[in-house]
């Protein structure tokens, strides 16, 4: 017989044992296991579904390597659902005394009342290194610790996670990373000053606002997270992990804000843009529009080159403004490639730079056609257009 298949789940009755159907047991001959086996499917045939989950993963357990499989085909449990068992045992039954089947004043789990809620919030608020961990990594493990120790209720991991999700409205999240240098206060003044200042300057020129900003876009996938089988993490294979393209994009609104667009352009393969590149993309912007422009994008070295400098001279109807450093939050073209990136593209791996060109250009004319997710950008970014 083979040991890698498990027989179906079947539904027992308190009447029904179950009939082992390991290699031992369908032998003919007696071996020492056999009465053991006999006896947990005696003792299986008396329990509920969920504990006889518990007490096949428990001796799957036991049983180390392969105890899942042999489990399965002693009781006739699915490997799902032993697997289920064990997930239970890790996270709800932690810290259960092992002399007895259930913690002293065991039953309904307590429930937190509002004030202790309100108590939580703030001290998760403070951050985990605050608690004494040495990272800023939030975990339903951590936070019963929280409330082990300040609020001093016993939660299972399972009622933490609903009061997280439920209760604090909390999510799973993954942090955004941000320069050790970010001056805050600079960044909050820009916002309430700076940018007033170059609204209304724009506006007394009759002038369309544009945001512009430069990404890449690799063989190599961007990766996110996926179902798949237990144990069976998938692969996505590149051709050539460092071969890229890179691309740049302009958001522009209309001197009244009521209409907005997109213009990209693509650079060729495994091509940098730079400040003659930059500077032949504006008149690209200026082709969309009738009106003078102020640009506002990071004061990077491609952007202050000579190049885009002479541009902007010879013009006459653009200013060039910039965002504070370390500010890439502020762009709401930032938005449009992680949207492309997380949004639509996780995981794709195109086989060569002319397909993932192809599919690119297809994304970014398909924004062109949503001016709702381009207004969502500038939202995402706080930035007041009206006063």
């Amino acid at each position: 017989m083979n040991t890698n298949s498990a027989a179906p789940e079947r539904r027992l009755s308190p009447a029904t044992v179950n009939e082992c159907r390991c290699p031992h047991c369908l032998q003919p001959e007696d071996h020492l296991d056999k009465r053991l086996h006999h006896q947990l499917n005696v003792l299986l045939s008396h329990l509920n579904e969920q504990e006889r989950r518990w007490v096949a993963a428990y001796e799957s357990k036991r049983l180390g390597w392969g105890g899942t499989v042999l489990v399965s085909l002693i009781t006739g449990i699915s490997r799902k659902t032993i697997i289920r068992g064990q997930r239970e045992l890790d996270d709800d039954l932690q810290g259960r005394p092992s002399g007895r089947a259930r913690m002293l004043g065991g039953g309904r789990h307590p429930q937190l009342t509002e004030d202790q809620v309100r108590l939580l919030e703030k001290l998760l608020s403070q951050g985990a290194t605050a608690h004494g961990w040495q990272n800023n990594l939030w975990t339903a493990k951590r936070v019963a610790e929280v409330i082990r120790k300040n609020l001093q209720e016993d939660l299972c991991i399972p009622s933490v996670r609903k009061v997280l999700n439920e209760r604090l409205g909390w999510t799973l999240q993954k942090p955004r990373l941000q320069s050790r240098d970010r001056d805050e206060d600079a960044i909050t003044r820009w916002k309430n000053e700076e940018f007033s200042r170059i609204k209304a300057e724009a506006r007394d020129r009759h002038a369309c606002l544009v945001f512009i900003d430069e990404s890449g876009f690799m063989l190599a996938p961007t990766l996110r997270r996926t179902y798949a089988p237990s144990g069976q993490a998938p692969v996505e294979k590149a051709t050539d992990p460092h071969a890229r393209i890179s691309a740049i994009g302009a958001i522009i609104l209309s001197p009244e804000y009521r209409r907005i667009s997109f213009a990209f352009e693509l650079a060729p393969n495994n091509v940098n843009f730079n400040g003659e590149s930059i500077a032949a993309f504006l008149p690209v912007v200026q082709e969309k529009v009738n009106h003078p422009l102020t640009i506002i994008w990071d004061s990077v070295g491609i952007h202050l080159s000579r190049p885009v400098a002479a541009h902007l001279s010879r013009s006459g109807n653009i200013v060039s403004e910039s965002f504070p450093p370390n500010a890439p939050e502020l762009n709401p073209v930032d938005s449009v490639w992680s949207h492309v990136k997380y949004g639509r593209l996780p995981n794709y791996t195109p086989f060569d730079l002319s397909e993932l060109r192809g599919t690119v250009t297809a994304e970014l004319k398909r924004l062109q056609g949503q001016p709702h997710l381009l207004r969502a950008f500038i939202r995402r970014t706080g930035l007041r257009l009206h006063e």
